[in-house]
């Protein structure tokens, strides 16, 4: 007997598909339609084909700017993720601790981004700033606004302030879903700490860690509000990364042409990179 489909659901899905296109293909499909045309003024536009592409691509300034992207989104991850399942392993699993120990890992998830840079900015500030005075006092050349090492140390000391909590919560919550009966037959068997946490505690964190690098890549290779905040890209552009390079070149210099075109290849560089994570580490999960 042939099986009658009902279709009409279609219809509660049909306010989200609009929605989406407002809000998201459309504004895409604008930035397409700048990308290949120039414009003299007085909206008036010129066909240029693939030129910003082109030029985008041979361009030295782009590359720079996504090298330090990749290296500062290769750092954050080398520290938040082994400093987040740390955490996450000594937080209590039981008692009045828990709860003060998730709202006290949650409260720099909570604040705005552009509050924390302001925040940073302040802290690091060698008359007014906490960090800045006490760690000269010390007879260490702090000075994020002159030295580009301070810069880097600053950015990414604030970044892991910020999200490590993001890490910590995914992972406690990996931690938590355990049952006792593993941890009672290591016991039994006399299990070490460590071959504990190798094949009991890790393997039932990985699908979490893999959310975590996920987010924590595609955040760190977006970020743009605390670094503008507390540098400006600066000093010199040892901390222009793709995003903040982005707005120089669309708002600061008004070349709607060039940007639209580095919009574009950042978008799809982010949709390749965290493909290329997806694949090898859901690989990595099946296999183990």
């Amino acid at each position: 007997m042939d099986k009658t489909w009902n279709n009409k659901a279609w219809f509660l899905v049909l306010p989200v598909l609009l929605l989406v296109a407002f809000s998201a293909v459309i504004p895409l499909m604008t930035v397409v339609n700048y990308s290949m045309q120039d414009t003299f003024g007085n909206n008036q536009f010129f066909w240029a084909g693939t030129e910003w592409f082109t030029q985008l691509l041979a361009s030295p300034r782009f590359w720079a700017s996504m090298g330090r992207n990749l290296v500062f989104s290769a750092i954050i991850l080398l520290i938040e993720v082994p400093l987040g399942i740390f955490i996450a392993l000594n937080m209590p699993k039981k008692g009045l601790g828990v709860p003060f120990c998730l709202v006290f890992m949650a409260l720099p998830l909570l604040i705005p981004w552009n509050v924390v840079g302001t925040i940073w900015q302040v802290f690091g500030r060698n008359d007014i700033g906490l960090l800045g005075y006490y760690v000269n006092a010390l007879g260490i050349d702090y000075n994020y606004v002159q030295h580009p090492l301070d810069a880097w140390i600053t950015v990414i000391v604030m970044d892991v302030w910020h999200w490590t909590s993001l890490v910590v919560l995914l992972c406690y919550a990996g931690l938590v879903s355990i049952p006792d009966a593993y941890y009672q037959a290591a016991k039994i068997d006399g299990a070490s700490g460590w071959s504990v946490f190798r094949y009991i505690q890790l393997p039932k964190m990985k699908r979490v860690l893999l959310i975590a690098v996920l987010l924590r890549f595609m955040d760190s290779f977006m970020i743009y509000t605390e670094p503008f905040v507390v540098t400006g890209g600066g000093p010199g552009n040892s901390t222009t990364f793709l995003s903040i390079d982005l707005v120089k070149t669309a708002l600061g210099q008004f070349d709607l042409g060039p940007a639209a075109a580095m919009s574009l290849v950042y978008f799809l560089i982010i949709l390749l990179l965290s493909w290329v994570f997806y694949t090898v580490m859901t690989t990595y999960d099946a296999e183990g």
